[in-house]
């Protein structure tokens, strides 16, 4: 381990990287930048049904910036919301790139779902990625981290724990789940030298917003800016280092002072 290159050594899983103006993308390059390898988990089937659609050649792109700066990196096409996906995650990364020492669970599925159209089609896909998908995997690193310490989870929230998110009622409700559900694992594997914790990183300019939407935004921010992907990967990098093996159990709410509730 160097100096500039804390993670030098690790070997990180990154789910939903897949957009190069997404969050995973960024949190990629960030634990690349800091040493870590990286292997990372896309899946375009999904973004090809979102308004911002889905490039495939997101993904080797992004492999390639990865392994310019110098880290180990592999990638897979893997669907989070299969029953099997955490298997099929641990076991290409281990094989790619050997133990895993970090897991950050950014794979999300988001739909806007107010009370007049949620239906159990929509909470249950909901459900299938940010709660069994997120949970599933979380433990299968758990039960085959071997480490004596520097275990790191980080799962991504949403900020639903400070105001309410009336016209994503599916997706915000299964983010809490994530958040009480990350507390209480950091109790169960603390043993294990592994910390658990969540990063909110508010509202994030990934390309989901319309430019009204931004302006409406923006204003509630004090810096008068929305949060870029790169501020949400800084709070996961620093919750990977080794200096933050004291944090565990918490949320982290990177969102730059958003003020939440009505204008």
């Amino acid at each position: 381990m160097t100096l500039n290159q804390p993670l030098s050594g690790k070997v990180a899983i990154v789910t939903g990287a897949s957009r190069k103006i997404g969050i995973g993308y960024a949190i990629c390059k960030e634990l690349a930048a800091h040493g870590a390898d990286v292997f990372f988990v896309h899946w375009s089937p999904y973004d090809s049904t979102m308004p911002w659609g889905g490039d495939p050649s997101e993904a080797d792109e992004l492999a390639a910036e990865l392994t310019a700066m110098g880290v180990r990196c592999a990638h897979e096409a893997i669907d989070i919301s299969e029953p099997e996906s955490a298997e099929q995650v641990l076991d290409a990364a281990e094989d790619a790139l050997g133990p895993v020492s970090i897991l950050v669970n950014n794979a999300t599925h988001s739909t806007n779902d107010g009370y007049e159209v949620l239906t159990p089609e929509i909470l249950d896909a909901h459900y299938r990625v940010n709660i069994r998908g997120t949970f599933m995997l979380a433990v299968e690193f758990a039960r085959r981290f071997a480490g004596q310490t520097g275990g790191r989870i980080v799962n991504m929230t949403t900020g639903i724990s400070r105001g309410p998110m009336p016209d994503e009622l599916a997706y915000s409700s299964t983010k809490a789940a994530v958040e009480a559900f990350s507390r209480s694992l950091a109790a169960d594997v603390g043993s294990k030298g592994i910390t658990v914790n969540s990063v909110n990183p508010g509202v994030t300019d990934t390309g989901w917003l319309p430019p009204e939407a931004v302006e409406l935004y923006s204003h509630r921010f004090p810096q008068g800016r929305l949060g870029q992907p790169e501020d949400a990967a800084r709070a996961v990098r620093i919750l990977c280092l080794p200096e933050s093996q004291w944090i565990t159990g918490q949320r982290i709410d990177s969102d730059g002072g958003f003020l939440y509730g009505p204008d």
